[in-house]
């Protein structure tokens, strides 16, 4: 892992370079740790900021609060580490500015993903300083992954299908929700675990599975991302898990939904739901290196087209260290699909505010087509319990 972050922050440094940057100021945890090896786990929602200065002809400095320092240590590969307070002489403010300098020249950051307080501070104490967006340029680099990277999103893909197999088996008439997304937590832990060991940088990575469950039930299915109650299931219910905010693993995120029915399921419920599903694998037939992001959109369009449905969702989105990433799988984006590039692929509609059907996996674009990082049966699923 650091060995790559050491050779990409070398690819950045030169595409800063190309790109006339005289230092780039990165806030978001997701690129962070792309390049420098590191995360943290309270950052800026609690007023402390890290930041990871990348010139393009010299080492980056990482700034971050001084409680964080020991364990940013042993995480990164990256040597000059500045440290700050959350009061006093040497709060981040000043630490900041002091590595920057008065003159830092043509500066970069990732403007979508700039902090308020971090773009206030700009403007207060550099007001003369214009800032340029550099996400295209990082960007670019984590469009295609690594066969590590793939390798570690394969993995995740496993721990998301022990969840799955688990949440299903948490399903029966008279259940409530909340005992299905406990059955979630501890099967997703216990699989990631098996996957790590106590020593080097493995020892910072938490198997921890968690975040709310996103799951409905019953009439609320068309409720899209609510969460896990008390409510109890009842028979012929259908019921839609999506791990898109717990299926991570390393870093790497995936999407991963799927939908249930308690002991039956209405022909009009079933009906939504497979068009869902032919839709998605509609979508997945029509992904292979060449053909463009928006195209494989149209191609889950038509279905539901011919089934008489209309859907708001995109098809999809491009997955990896962040929730979302470019290219995405809608209307507009004339992205070229290329090998290395992975995504969550969904099939999703709401009919009326009272059905709904989903599905989503993820997927790597290969030389061919598209191969599964996550497995479940992609089927009308109904839970005789």
């Amino acid at each position: 892992m650091l060995d790559q972050a050491r050779q990409r922050t070398a690819a950045f440094q030169k595409r800063l370079g190309d790109a006339g940057i005289d230092v780039a100021v990165m806030t978001d945890e997701s690129s962070i740790a792309y390049l420098a090896g590191f995360w943290g786990y309270l950052s800026v929602e609690f007023g402390r900021p890290t930041f990871l200065l990348v010139r393009p002809d010299a080492p980056p400095v990482v700034v971050t609060p001084l409680m964080e320092s020991e364990m940013v240590r042993a995480m990164t590969w990256v040597d000059a580490i500045e440290t700050w307070e959350d009061a006093g002489a040497r709060r981040w403010e000043t630490v900041l500015g002091d590595a920057l300098g008065e003159n830092p020249g043509r500066v970069g950051v990732e403007a979508a993903a700039l902090p308020a307080i971090v773009r206030n501070w700009f403007d207060e104490s550099l007001p003369g300083t214009t800032l340029h967006d550099v996400s295209g340029e990082l960007g670019a680099m984590r469009m295609i992954k690594s066969p590590e990277e793939i390798e570690v999103m394969r993995q995740t893909g496993r721990i998301a299908g022990a969840m799955m197999a688990a949440a299903e088996g948490a399903l029966a008439e008279g259940a409530p929700e909340y005992e299905a997304a406990l059955a979630v937590i501890n099967a997703g832990t216990r699989e990631a675990a098996g996957f790590l060991t106590a020593k080097g940088w493995d020892a910072f990575i938490s198997p921890m599975i968690h975040n709310l469950q996103i799951m409905q039930s019953g009439r609320d299915t068309s409720m899209v991302h609510r969460r896990a109650s008390v409510k109890p299931l009842e028979k012929g219910d259908p019921v839609y898990f999506c791990f898109c905010n717990m299926a991570q693993f390393k870093l790497y995120k995936l999407g991963f939904d799927r939908m249930f029915f308690v002991k039956e399921v209405a022909d009009d419920a079933s009906r939504v739901q497979q068009c869902a599903i032919d839709a998605q694998q509609a979508a997945i037939a029509a992904i292979k290196p060449g053909v463009t992001a928006e195209s494989v959109a149209d191609a889950a369009n038509a279905v539901y087209s011919d089934r008489g449905y209309e859907t708001g969702y995109r098809t999809g989105r491009s997955i990896g260290m962040s929730y979302l990433e470019a290219p995405e799988l809608k209307a507009g984006d004339t992205t070229i699909l290329q090998p290395g590039m992975t995504f969550a692929v969904d099939g999703g509609i709401s009919v009326d505010g009272k059905l709904g059907g989903r599905i989503g996996d993820s997927i790597v674009v290969t030389e061919t087509g598209a191969d599964y990082l996550t497995e479940y049966p992609r089927e009308i699923l109904v839970v005789d319990r």
